[in-house]
């Protein structure tokens, strides 16, 4: 049973979510602030993590980030900040969904669905019959989902994972954003535009590239081509 921690200060809130996801055949934790959470993570196992971003004790962006550095955890936002620029943010953190409040928890559940479906695909190879793929400085192992740079281990998550399978499945290729959205998302029901495709794209690029391998070449007005060696 996948276990869902909820970091929400809002308690009826929370445990109606929690109800829910335990209807769904979800183990579910919750804390009330990021100190609360923070201990139950560092005790119990967690395959994700719903979060707040405004809390009594701090920033929700802040300790995903420091989460994701950690180590591979999912992450929602459950939360009410709903302009663009909040929405935006939160992927920069390297969130895997953003959800505003109100909503529906049916919906909610669709998407922490979704989301641990793509981490567990990201462990089931390539598609390619290639398990194995080294370019440049990088080593990419599509069966333990496991890239290294320069041998030292890279923290991606299933999203920027896919983004550099479906790249090393096309080398030398044009891949147009079109393309890469309907790769990524539109299979699953999920609508992201080009500017959060953008920041993906820009994301993994900061991981893999450095002066000597840039990777990833952008086709101005058409998409991106994976130039690898």
């Amino acid at each position: 049973m996948e276990q869902i921690l909820i970091i929400e200060d809002d308690d009826i809130l929370a445990e109606g979510v929690k109800m829910n996801l335990k209807l769904a055949g979800f183990g579910c934790r919750t804390a009330g602030s990021l100190d609360e959470g923070a201990h139950i993570l560092g005790k119990e196992p967690c395959d994700l993590l719903i979060l707040d971003v405004n809390l009594p004790d701090g920033d929700g962006l802040s300790f995903a980030r420091r989460v994701r550095k950690k180590g591979n955890l999912p992450v929602i936002f459950l939360t009410a900040k709903d302009m663009d620029e909040d929405v935006m943010r939160g992927f920069e953190t390297g969130a895997d969904d953003y959800v505003t409040k109100p909503f529906n928890v049916q919906i909610l559940i669709q998407r922490v669905r979704a989301v641990l479906g793509r981490y567990r695909a990201g462990t089931g190879g390539n598609g390619n019959g290639k398990t194995m793929v080294r370019t440049g400085n990088l080593e990419i192992d599509f069966d333990s989902w496991m890239v290294r740079k320069n041998g030292e281990e890279l923290i991606l998550t299933p999203t920027e994972f896919r983004l550099l399978k479906k790249f090393c499945e096309n080398q030398g290729i044009v891949l147009t954003r079109e393309i890469l959205m309907e790769e990524l998302w539109d299979r699953e029901g999920n609508y992201v535009d080009e500017h959060t495709l953008t920041i993906f794209i820009s994301r993994l690029r900061s991981k893999i590239a450095d002066d000597t391998y840039t990777y990833i070449k952008t086709i101005y007005g058409t998409g991106y081509k994976w130039i690898g060696d």
